[in-house]
């Protein structure tokens, strides 16, 4: 059976197939693909300008075409279709029936490169990842002006095929983790039956654990972060048709340490961090400290503080433990909806919503003026922590020391901090600890 003909009985179901046939040099060619992914018109007077279109003898058509493309020697069915799904052109000499792909004009499938969404880069270039994997890929080696930097490609899935590219500076990352990394990716078991569609796949696939609190790895969708990354020895991977990049493994330095403070003298670089390490310890103690001071140990406040704190809650109903736990809940959900809503009306329903649910709140006596006035200085105190997944774990931190407060009062907050230390003192990321500065080094 022609492959042409095998081609279209094998995409009968398929509208978006096409095949097209042509006379190059008085010889018959059929071109195939995919009509959503391939721009027929323009890649057909690509072919024409390329060999020429006259009079020429076969041999000499087959040698263009061999130029122009990649001759294609078993032709066998899959690998046929496989070309196709990658939105190559298949172009088939019909009198011999060899197959060549040859990379076609494509339809504007994606999102030109525009400012990120979920990160404010302050002094470093506006671009952001988008779906297109060669054109992230382009952007990070335009960045990055050194042999040692190297793409790992990878393929992943019986069913559906997908694209995983790892990216590494040799000489930066550490030897162990490179080893684990490429080892895990090129398994067999994986590139037999894991099918990659989504960050879950990956995270399964290298074997990271998705238990406990602290995140495994985070995402960056400016390349300003990934160089950033790639410098510090860390390991960036991008999935097909994700806007974003993966870096992996994720240290307790991403929480305080920003691309931008390269931008600024060593001095104020460090105050800045210092204001990061402190806003994250106010967002874990303040509710905890409240709890404990009001209810547990007041004697440790002064006389005026103690009575005037005890004067703002004289008419609240609840214990102070409670109190708080419902207005973090509260918060917790303003928070996700500012998230979720769209971003034209998001931030004014969550700020007209918290500001006259707070307001409510106080004047039914449900809840005292300075819970509201540490509940937003530990709410804004958070925002200081580089990237919006890092917070994420701190969020869960601040209901252990916030039980532990109401349990044993001062003591039981410091009692949670200490706790909270010694918990992340033990985690690992393939065998790194969190807790190492910017550098991982393996085991």
């Amino acid at each position: 059976m022609p492959i042409a003909t095998e081609l279209e009985r094998h995409y009968e179901k398929d509208e978006d197939f096409m095949v097209r046939r042509a006379y190059f040099g008085g010889a018959p060619l059929a071109l195939a693909g995919f009509k959503t992914m391939i721009d027929f018109p323009q890649s057909l007077t690509m072919l024409r300008q390329q060999l020429h279109d006259g009079g020429c003898s076969e041999e000499e058509l087959l040698r263009m075409l061999a130029g122009i493309g990649r001759k294609l020697e078993n032709g066998r069915l899959d690998e046929l279709t496989a070309e196709l799904r990658n939105a190559r052109l298949l172009v088939v000499h019909e009198p011999s029936e060899t197959v060549f792909s040859v990379f076609p004009i494509t339809q504007p499938l994606h999102r030109s490169v525009s400012e990120p969404l979920t990160e404010n880069p302050i002094l470093n270039p506006s671009g952001a990842f988008n779906e297109d994997m060669d054109l992230n890929l382009g952007m990070l080696r335009m960045r990055i002006n050194s042999d040692n930097f190297h793409f790992s490609a990878h393929s992943f899935g019986r069913t559906y095929k997908s694209r995983v590219t790892l990216a590494y500076l040799e000489g930066e990352i550490h030897p162990s983790l490179l080893r684990k990394l490429t080892e895990r990716l090129t398994s067999r078991t994986a590139q037999a039956s894991l099918d990659i569609g989504n960050l879950q796949d990956l995270i399964k696939l290298l074997g990271l654990s998705k238990s406990g609190f602290v995140t495994r790895f985070r995402t960056c969708e400016t390349p300003a972060n990934a160089v950033r990354a790639l410098r510090n020895g860390r390991a960036v991977i991008f999935i097909e048709c994700l806007p974003y990049a993966i870096v992996v493994p994720s240290l307790a330095s991403d929480f305080i340490m920003s691309e931008e403070d390269r931008n600024y003298p060593f001095s104020i670089a460090m105050v800045l961090r210092c204001y990061r390490v402190f806003g994250l310890l106010l967002m874990i103690l303040l509710p905890a400290l409240y709890v404990s001071l009001v209810s547990v140990n007041p004697d440790v406040l002064r006389f005026e503080l103690a009575h005037s704190i005890a004067k703002s809650r004289l008419e609240v109903p609840y214990p102070a433990f409670v109190e708080t736990l419902v207005m973090m809940v509260i918060l917790e959900l303003l928070m996700e909806a500012l998230i979720r809503l769209p971003a034209s009306i998001g931030p004014a329903i969550t700020m007209v919503g918290g500001i006259v649910l707070g307001q409510a709140a106080v004047a039914a006596k449900l809840v005292s003026n300075l819970l509201i006035i540490v509940l937003a200085a530990g709410t804004i105190s958070g925002a200081t922590a580089v990237g919006f997944q890092n917070v994420l774990t701190f969020r869960m931190f601040k209901y252990v020391t916030l039980v532990l407060s109401a349990l044993y009062g001062v003591l039981g907050t410091m009692a949670g901090l200490v706790l909270v230390c010694a918990y992340l003192a033990c985690e690992k990321t393939l065998d790194i600890p969190y807790l190492q500065l910017n550098k991982p080094e393996g085991e």
